[in-house]
């Protein structure tokens, strides 16, 4: 179809909603369903890859269509062009040219499709910078930073011809047994929201829109099993694990949220009217698009079971607010004749179509006819996808989510103090460059497919040093031993005595431990990856304990998707430094943390347990959630607690205020508090302010994160940092779940971490419970003076 319909929808004068309006009234119905849909490019016949990069991908494939036969009237998204198989800029470049003028060619009215790729950890595409994972970017504390790092990963997206990125995830983490805590940025709502925020906004300057996921709960399922059931009462879901979105996405003003797969209370999110509809659009005021999770709309019939048949899910999705079906058209493709049949409304169908059409237009996809141009995707092909830029800002993230867990002054060790010195370097994390990195990194989430290898720097298509070269290269005076001593996959400790004696030999062992990021089992962290328990995989404790029995101090370090239990080893250890799958320059970025060219500055955005049973535990919990002697023999109270994080100097808290005693329920005040570096080095302390609800109407929190601000200091300075409090932070959702502030006394507490809070003070609040309905306040801006 060479010659295009065009009129008042191409015309950039006009608003967007008269262009939406003027389009949609042209379009027939099949037309209008073909922008509900999408289209995914496999593997199919592939004999090099061997795995599924999306639960139960061959089997959900089924009934997909030929391409040509997919986008017979136009096509809503492409699906992961360059994030389904290797291909190099100028190869992706050509492949989307070919499947976008397909498409524009495919439909009266010449529109494109929206192009999304993944970008959990950069862009999830071949030979694209890989940084931290989320469960690093919250241990950063660091909203501009985080900000910057997705900036840089949609200007590459961009750069290629993509519109959507599938990321960020909100998830709030409630068991760390789950396999894809490593995706989330902890078990803190205001922490996530804050981070996730700063994510959307630095993605969407850059032209990329963003996409909240999972919505919602899907964090919290029973046992931690992949897809399994959330037990969850509304409450919670409201206060804790919705908290996160409804800020990116009335602070973010995010253009996309896709479902959760997991069904809350056996309601399945894909096809929830009150979750998509009624929250989501009608009480925050979200204007952009819902897309299904891969293959959600599917699974409400061969998963959930809450339709008969495809028909169903379809109509039950569409009804309930699900705009987009993805990864391919399944269901949706039965809207027309639903329609026809009088199963469904068109209006339900317009108005899905119309969020497609608004976002195309904003994108400036329909712009071109009216500039007597032809649209073609914009693709600059000499595009560096893992420039010196990228790595610089994946070592900033990367050394800002390192936490010094514990050090009895062994660290830093400089390179001069350790020159002629025996170093045993030991532990599978140390020479393996994949452990550094998260699932949905390109080198684990597809080259991991394919013959070990067959593309360049070790089959990653990126450099990767790892710890060990890095190691070397920091301590070059010194004779570096090195041994694996037990695989991170399945348990074999056969080669543990051999390690042991290269640490007996030792000045000093540096041990590292962790998880191998995988897919559906075949890792030990990632998605369908989930533990029994938190004790470390494999063999590596008993690898831990035998180099702590020769009495050689010990530098553990763990390089893990998801908190494991230490309380067996950590204070045996001469230090302990945590990572959580810091990226491409984790390497380098660990061994200057060792060695004092960087500072420790990353808090735990999750806590470190003690014991690896007792799941789930989280520090967010009601009194009975504590630790309760006479009560309970088990003790949730965790190892290292949520925000904590040594550096190589020391700083006091002091001075703790509130500017007013006593504020009205709809009141504000500021908080200060001083901090000073009693030490010798500089720092960035992560400054912490909590909240505790004295007594309410329902059982809260004890004890809740209200505000964070990471503040520099020099050695010996003194900085005055202020918080700006409304009321509206102490909102709960009440016994007849309505969202209120009580009048009463709340108790205030700062300092370095959720265990360690040395100061504390009072605030009353006065007035009658008052109603918090529309927009609110979600969040307690700080400065530094």
């Amino acid at each position: 179809m060479a010659d295009h319909v065009t009129g008042p929808w191409n015309d950039t004068s006009l608003s967007v909603d008269e262009r939406v309006d003027a389009l949609l009234a042209e379009m027939t119905l099949e037309e209008k369903v073909s922008q509900l849909g999408a289209h995914w490019e496999m593997e199919d016949g592939n004999e090099e890859a061997d795995g599924d990069v999306a639960p139960m991908e061959d089997a959900m494939s089924a009934g997909k269509l030929p391409f040509n036969e997919e986008i017979v009237d136009g096509l809503g998204h492409l699906t992961r062009t360059f994030g389904t198989k290797p291909l190099s800029v100028p190869e992706g470049a050509a492949d989307l040219r070919r499947r976008q003028t397909a498409v524009m060619h495919s439909n009266r009215f010449g529109i494109p499709a929206i192009a999304h790729e993944e970008c959990l950890t950069g862009f999830t595409a071949y030979q694209a910078t890989v940084y931290p994972t989320s469960l690093a970017w919250g241990a950063t504390f660091d909203p501009e930073l985080i900000e910057r790092m997705a900036y840089a990963i949609g200007e590459d997206m961009a750069a290629v011809g993509v519109q959507q990125g599938l990321s960020p995830v909100l998830d709030v983490v409630r068991d760390a047994r789950w396999g894809r805590v490593e995706e989330t940025m902890g078990e803190d709502p205001y922490v996530i929201g804050t981070l996730a925020t700063s994510y959307v906004k630095g993605l969407q300057k850059a032209g990329i829109i963003a996409t909240l996921k999972h919505f919602a709960g899907y964090a919290a399922s029973r046992a931690a099993r992949n897809h399994a059931p959330v037990h969850m009462g509304r409450r919670e879901l409201i206060d804790l694990i919705l908290y996160p979105f409804e800020m990116a996405v009335r602070d973010g003003k995010v253009g996309s949220v896709m479902n959760s797969y997991a069904d809350i209370d056996g309601e399945a999110p894909a096809a929830s009217h009150w979750l998509l509809t009624e929250l989501l659009r009608d009480e925050w005021g979200f204007e952009g698009t819902v897309v299904a999770d891969y293959w959600s709309v599917a699974f409400l019939e061969k998963m959930h079971h809450v339709a008969a048949d495809q028909a169903e899910a379809a109509r039950l999705a569409v009804s309930a607010g699900l705009d987009v079906e993805l990864p391919h058209t399944g269901g949706y493709r039965t809207l027309p004749d639903q329609v026809r049949d009088r199963l469904l409304d068109e209006s339900v169908i317009d108005t899905a179509v119309a969020r497609v059409l608004r976002q195309k237009i904003e994108l400036g996809l329909l712009d071109a006819p009216h500039k007597g141009e032809s649209w073609e995707p914009t693709i600059d092909e000499s595009r560096d996808l893992d420039s010196e830029t990228n790595k610089q800002i994946a070592r900033d993230v990367a050394q800002k989510s390192l936490v010094l867990l514990q050090n009895d002054g062994t660290l830093p060790l400089a390179p001069a103090d350790a020159a002629g010195k025996r170093i045993a370097v030991l532990g599978p994390s140390a020479e393996d460059a994949r452990t550094m990195m998260g699932c949905y990194s390109f080198p684990n989430h597809v080259l991991a497919k394919y013959p070990q290898g067959r593309f360049p720097h070790n089959g990653l298509g990126v450099p990767v040093p790892t710890i060990l070269d890095a190691l070397r290269e920091t301590y070059a005076e010194a004779e570096i031993t090195h041994a694996p001593g037990a695989p991170i996959l399945g348990y074999d400790d056969s080669n543990i005595a051999g390690a042991a004696e290269l640490a007996a030999a030792a000045d000093l062992a540096v041990i590292t431990v962790g998880d191998l990021a995988g897919m559906f089992g075949k890792g030990t962290s990632g998605e369908g990856c989930d533990a029994e328990d938190l004790k470390l995989p494999g063999a590596q404790q008993e690898l831990v304990e035998a180099a702590l029995a020769t009495g050689t101090p010990v530098v553990l370090v763990l390089v893990t998707g998801r908190p494991y239990a230490l309380g067996d080893i950590a204070e045996r250890c001469a230090a302990v430094v945590q990572s959580f799958f810091p990226g491409q320059e984790g390497g380098p970025a660990l061994a200057q943390v060792l060695s004092g060219a960087a500072e420790p500055t990353g808090r735990l955005p999750i806590g470190i347990p003690a014991g690896a049973g007792g799941q789930p535990s989280g520090y967010i919990a009601a009194p009975l959630g504590q630790n309760s002697q006479g009560v309970s023999n088990l003790d949730p109270t965790p190892l290292f607690s949520f925000g904590h994080g040594l550096s190589y100097t020391t700083v006091e808290y002091s001075g703790l205020s509130t500017e007013a005693e006593r504020i009205a329920v709809d009141g504000t005040t500021n908080v200060r508090v001083t901090v000073t570096n009693t030490g010798d080095r500089p720092t960035e302390e992560v400054v912490q302010l909590y909240f505790g609800d004295r007594h309410a109407q329902v059982a809260r929190p004890v004890k809740q994160l209200l505000a964070y601000q990471r503040t520099p200091l020099a050695p010996g300075e003194s900085k005055e940092v202020t918080f700006w409090v409304h009321a509206d932070r102490f909102a709960f959702t009440g016994v007849d779940y309505r969202r209120i502030v009580e009048p009463g006394l709340i108790d205030l507490w700062t300092g370095p971490s959720a265990g360690e809070l040395p100061l504390s003070a009072e605030l009353t609040l006065t007035g009658e419970i008052r109603e918090v309905s529309g927009p609110r306040v979600l969040d307690t801006p700080a400065h530094i003076s």
